[in-house]
């Protein structure tokens, strides 16, 4: 049986002991929102807004109704898929300002959406939380392979040893598996689901986007999204894109805000000092799901076969670091460095204390970046590779 315990999951549990703010937990559909909190609060009362009849009640933003709709001796109120509401951060804050002893806790797939319209009404009264798809650790954890969560490969960046780690379990076999197929959680109950993720591709992609009208091109968004897929790791020009694409540089831009701020895609920008021949414009954009990623180019081979497995595994590493960096609260500042003679580190990461790390992400061995040292010199260079990175 499969344990489904993540790594937000005790601080989501332990949120109304510290606040008393309305809990808004943000990701793409399928990532276990509704199951993570059903486990954290199994008492709440649970409103879809998926049900019709149950949006009509919430979007007539009367107190009265929302009383009439509750049961009683109800103090925790699970508001699921609050984005679909035409004025989610209206309802949130009629019940958390008129209703007393109600806890609030709120969940959406599109954060684009419920922080456009809940930044100003809900000012003060929210705290946000998002969770990712499965980390490689909570795979591991789930199949019954690990016998805790960790941060292991956080902490092998950290240590930066870069020695080969034996494991008793087929350590590459799991890997190849994330690469191709991904990391939601229902992919644990059916691995290698193709259909799965085509289906994912439509409803993550374009379901609420579509219903909230924020695409208006749904065929260049989706070869926008298919040519990032194609390159990831490179720079991304966004007027090289509208060429390509028959639209406006200014179209590109707002169709990337929205795949970011929907959890499909997010960039790095460049690390630099302003020297004359460090990059210091384009970004590099990584999906947060691999699986989701070869779904939108139709590719399922396994990885004795690609040409990409290099690109797979560096986004790889940098998205586990992306989900660790909020899970843990460990405040990383992600960025690449490029000069323009090619020199490349494909992950500087700067932490609070201001310290800077420089991780080579490649399938083998990689030698240290003399470039990078010489300007950085305080630096601390570290290989990640498929022997070391867990």
């Amino acid at each position: 049986m499969i344990d489904y315990t993540r790594h937000l999951q005790e601080l989501i549990k332990s949120h109304f002991q510290k606040y008393q703010e309305i809990l808004v937990l943000l990701g793409a559909r399928q990532v276990g929102k509704t199951t993570l909190l059903k486990r954290c609060f199994p008492d709440a009362f649970f409103i879809s807004v998926d049900n019709e009849p149950v949006k009509q009640n919430l979007e007539r933003y009367d107190s009265a109704v929302y009383r009439q709709m509750l049961p009683e001796n109800i103090d925790k109120i699970v508001i699921d898929e609050i984005h679909l509401l035409s004025n989610p951060g209206r309802v949130a804050k009629i019940i958390f300002d008129q209703i007393p002893g109600i806890k609030l806790i709120i969940t959406g797939s599109s954060s684009f959406q419920i922080k456009n319209r809940t930044s100003e009404s809900l000012a003060g009264r929210k705290i946000d939380y998002f969770l990712f798809p499965l980390t490689f650790s909570e795979i591991l954890y789930q199949k019954g392979i690990e016998a805790d969560l960790n941060f292991r490969i956080w902490d092998n960046i950290i240590s930066g040893k870069g020695e080969e780690i034996v494991h008793n379990f087929d350590l590459q076999g799991l890997l190849e598996n994330v690469l191709v197929f991904g990391q939601y959680p229902s992919l644990l109950n059916n691995p290698g689901d193709e259909k799965y993720l085509l289906n994912l591709v439509d409803s993550v992609i374009f379901k609420d986007l579509l219903e909230l009208k924020t695409i208006g091109n749904r065929s260049a968004a989706l070869n926008l999204l298919r040519l990032l897929a194609y390159q990831i790791g490179s720079l991304v020009n966004v007027t090289e894109l509208a060429g390509r694409l028959g639209i406006d540089a200014v179209t590109v831009r707002r169709y990337l805000a929205i795949f970011e701020q929907s959890f499909v895609i997010f960039p790095l920008s460049p690390f630099t000092s302003r020297k004359r021949d460090e990059i210091g414009k384009m970004n590099k954009y990584y999906f947060y799901d691999l699986g989701l990623r070869n779904a939108l180019i139709d590719n399922f081979k396994p990885m004795n076969s690609r040409e990409d497995y290099g690109f797979l595994f560096e986004n790889f590493i940098i998205s586990e670091v992306l989900k660790i960096n909020s899970y843990a609260s460990l405040g990383l500042k992600m960025n690449f460095w490029r000069t323009k003679q090619g020199s490349e580190i494909d992950l500087v990461i700067t932490d609070r204390a201001g310290d800077i790390r420089a991780i080579e992400i490649k399938t083998g061995k990689s030698r240290p970046n003399v470039a990078f040292l010489n300007r950085y010199p305080r630096a601390k260079i570290v290989g990640v590779s498929l022997k070391n990175f867990y």
